[in-house]
């Protein structure tokens, strides 16, 4: 089963994947994490990437799609994987398709955790009241508002591409955690 998890931030896409790795087997694939690993890994893909990162320079649609590729067929991805912050343009998405056709694989869901923008702030203000001095130097307020803007204008046009292939099921973020999770799984068990 391969899925993607789409939502603003602070929609709760990573305690989500968390839960569905522990319950069935899937990995959660951050491609953050895996420019990290090819890097390290010290692999003709990672020396690439670090001379791409060290420039300055994005890395382009290709080396993601390969490194995805790459980490997708090992043994962890067996029984399937969550994609948690890409594909993140329509070209992505049909390079994506493209590569997991090949393998003879695709995505099986997309799954769209919605939230309302103002209670999210209002759940940053209350963080950073109850942590004081100990906040994440993300969690303020002008930082959720400036990653909520960089969702809308270059995430969420790409759910249009996953709609018209009626493979979107939007879940209310907003909801306690076990019922995400409860909606996730009736969706999953059709």
């Amino acid at each position: 089963m391969n899925l993607i998890i789409f939502g603003p931030p602070g929609a709760g896409k990573g305690t989500q994947a968390g839960i569905l790795e522990s319950k069935h087997g899937l990995k959660q694939l951050s491609t953050g994490d895996m420019l990290r690993g090819e890097i390290s890994s010290d692999s003709d893909l990672g020396k690439k990437v670090k001379d791409i990162l060290a420039r300055g320079d994005l890395v382009s649609d290709d080396i993601m799609i390969d490194m995805i590729s790459n980490r997708i067929d090992q043994d962890d991805c067996a029984k399937g994987f969550i994609l948690d912050g890409f594909p993140r343009t329509v070209a992505q998405a049909n390079a994506l398709d493209e590569m997991l056709s090949k393998k003879g694989k695709q995505i099986d869901h997309v799954i769209l955790l919605s939230v309302d923008e103002t209670a999210l702030l209002e759940r940053i203000r209350m963080r950073i009241k109850q942590s004081g001095q100990d906040a994440r130097a993300d969690d303020n307020e002008e930082t959720l508002k400036n990653r909520l803007e960089v969702y809308r204008e270059q995430t969420a046009p790409v759910l249009p591409y996953y709609e018209e292939k009626e493979l979107i099921y939007e879940i209310d973020g907003m909801q306690e955690i076990d019922l995400v999770s409860e909606e996730i799984e009736n969706l999953l068990s059709r």
